[in-house]
């Protein structure tokens, strides 16, 4: 069966000769694996596993990006130790202010096409933009790349968008993006892999491509991948990259996506999402006919700072200056892309006109440093995330835009559409949801892995359980805790029966997107002190799947059964029936019926068996010494 894109890279980057297609576990070594500020939390993991080098020096990629502001004695002891320990290995290292991770990725040559990148933080998504399929994944897996050169992956599902035609003067990739993430906003591609394709493709910049491939993390996406074009390859030349069109792969005609999406371009105007919420987009131009007063503007981040964003807002604000009661913060995605602004005069017409410049650093994006929204700010800002407390204060109101609509607003001292933009046009979209047989297949299992299991259901009836409401971030930092009350917390921000109604040894049956939010690994690890033998569930977060079974918790992927047991109207948690697992035959019997789950592979079903990726790796170890004390 022909191959996607995504189904392509990922099978050059697979350990051993196997063909991964959707829905595979299996077991891959990246080209490059970046950590950032939390490459501390990633150390302390690769000490405890007592592996002293690192398997492959070339593979991990330090930048330091998030909390440059912060010079406590702490933060700077944690810098200095994290540079040391890169000093000592001989690892690729970039110090606070040389940029932020994911552009240093790009600007550096990590990211190339063809390659399978991976980093410890979501917006990983962005390397798509050249042709290299970039995706998050947690702290355990870092340290386990560290000290192996792999971890394990479960292909997605992939997502072809199709985009025709051209933008109008004035919209940009942002605008395209936002689209996207406002109008097929009902998790079309929850956790699947997006391949762009059309010809509408060519007439994209590369930074526009940057900041769509950047965004569809918001959108739902574990990658979002463009085709390697001329646009591509003068990008990489021009940086000293060799690269021609035949070293790349593409998707093979007739490969199968589980989503199809036509998007004209030409149809799209420029648009702001929000408050507080990157699904509800507006046109511009509608919002600025209701005189939105701001108070704070943002122009910042690894999705829109870089020369080209910089200079479209130069273009605003030139001759002009920020409102009196606005306050106007830049900071370019790189120290490179700063000194290109400033050599042509972009980055000092910023600050003529009053903008507060910021180090090279994610900054007020994710709520750290100067500037950050206070309780009663209106802001509007050119990242990524608006969600509530983001950037700041709780009671801040974000909305997300354009560069050009930023600072256009900045000027006006209201929400303000960039100059030039069309009027407000619906665009027009195209969603189709195609599936593949569902006839039955046998899965092999690995000799130490249980063939049935079963136990009573304890049915969750919500979607969207988030990470928050399985274990309260009140409780996150808290390493005091014993095994008993990190499970005696389990859902208390959720249903606080759950405690008087489960008991250990049930499995929990949850709906669509369970685990979303943050990548906290408790909200795993509680259920599992509680003696939660499996979860089930419609749909699941991925980053909350890989934090499962990176700590050995089952968990499994079955709608059917999700809808056959989530009654409308029904209690937010309830004992459910008796359900019988067959992982042979991967399906579950209950009451007489039988319903499928998506196949565990052998990858996750050893993880499984060794009660996560720690235990499993100080098992591998172990066996290597035996192995070489025998030799001797």
């Amino acid at each position: 069966m022909p191959l996607t894109l995504i189904e392509h890279i990922a099978s050059s980057h697979a350990v051993g000769t196997q063909t991964a297609r959707s829905g595979d576990y299996i077991q891959i070594r990246p080209r490059h694996v970046m950590t950032h500020d939390n490459t501390a939390s990633v150390l302390s993991k690769f000490r405890s596993l007592g592996i002293g080098q690192i398997h492959d020096r070339a593979q991990p990629v330090i930048a330091l990006d998030h909390d440059i502001q912060n010079t406590t004695p702490e933060n700077l002891g944690s810098y200095a130790r994290i540079e040391a320990f890169a000093r000592e290995h001989n690892l690729a290292f970039y110090p606070a202010g040389t940029g932020i991770g994911h552009q240093i990725m790009i600007e550096r040559g990590y990211a190339i096409p063809g390659s399978l990148v991976v980093a410890s933080d979501s917006h990983a998504n962005m390397y798509g933009a050249v042709g290299c399929l970039g995706t998050p994944i947690v702290r355990t897996d870092a340290a386990a790349i560290w000290a192996t050169g792999s971890t394990w992956w479960r292909v997605p599902p992939v997502a072809r968008v199709t985009l025709c035609n051209r933008l109008a003067p004035g919209v940009t990739g942002k605008d395209v993006i936002l689209a996207l993430c406002g109008i097929i906003n009902r998790d079309q591609v929850l956790n699947h892999a997006v391949e762009f394709a059309g010809e509408g493709i060519a007439a994209l910049s590369m930074p526009d491509r940057m900041a769509i491939a950047n965004m569809t993390t918001e959108w739902g996406a574990l990658a979002g991948v463009f085709p390697v074009d001329a646009t591509t390859i003068a990008y990489l030349q021009a940086r000293g990259q060799a690269m021609s069109l035949a070293d790349c792969p593409q998707a093979e005609p007739g490969a199968f996506y589980a989503v199809e999406i036509d998007l004209d371009l030409a149809q799209i105007p420029s648009l702001i999402t929000g408050p507080n919420d990157v699904k509800v987009v507006s046109s511009a131009r509608a919002l600025q006919d209701r005189r939105i007063r701001i108070n704070k503007a943002y122009i910042l981040s690894c999705v829109n700072a870089r020369y080209e964003d910089l200079a479209q807002a130069a273009a605003e604000l030139r001759g002009n200056r920020v409102a009196p009661h606005v306050e106007l913060y830049v900071a370019a995605a790189s120290a490179s892309e700063q000194r290109r602004a400033e050599a042509d005069g972009t980055w000092q017409t910023l600050l003529d006109a009053g903008a507060i410049a910021l180090p090279s650093g994610c900054g007020p994006c994710i709520g750290l440093g100067q500037g950050i929204a206070q309780a009663g700010d209106v802001a509007i800002s050119a990242t990524n995330r608006n969600y509530r407390g983001r950037m700041g204060h709780r009671d801040a109101q974000v909305y997300l835009a354009s560069p050009g609509a930023v600072a256009a607003s900045a000027r006006e001292g209201f929400i303000t559409a960039p100059t030039g933009s069309p009027a407000a046009i619906v665009p027009s979209t195209q969603v189709r949801i195609l599936s593949r047989s569902s006839a039955q297949r046998e899965t092999d299992l690995i000799d130490a892995f249980e063939p049935r299991i079963a136990g009573r259901a304890v049915v969750l009836a919500a979607s969207d359980i988030s990470t928050d409401a399985i274990y309260a971030g009140r409780w996150t930092y808290r390493n005091d805790l014993s095994r008993q009350q990190m499970a005696a917390v389990a859902f208390e921000n959720f249903d606080h029966r759950f405690q008087m109604i489960a008991r250990p040894g049930d499995i929990l049956v949850a709906d669509h997107n369970f685990g979303t939010g943050s990548s906290r690994e408790q909200a795993a690890t509680a259920l599992q002190m509680f003696g939660i033998r499996a979860v089930i569930a419609a749909s699941i977060s991925a980053t909350y799947e890989r934090n499962a079974l990176n700590n050995g918790l089952l968990i499994l992927e079955s709608p059917a059964l999700a809808e056959f047991l989530i009654r409308p109207g029904a209690a937010p948690v309830s004992p459910g029936p008796q359900l019988n697992i067959d992982f042979a035959r991967s399906t579950i019997e209950v009451g007489g019926r039988t319903f499928a789950f998506a196949p565990l592979g052998p990858v996750a079903q050893r993880l499984i068996v060794s009660g996560g990726i720690e235990p499993q790796l100080r098992e591998t170890r172990a066996q290597s010494v035996t192995h070489v004390e025998v030799a001797l």
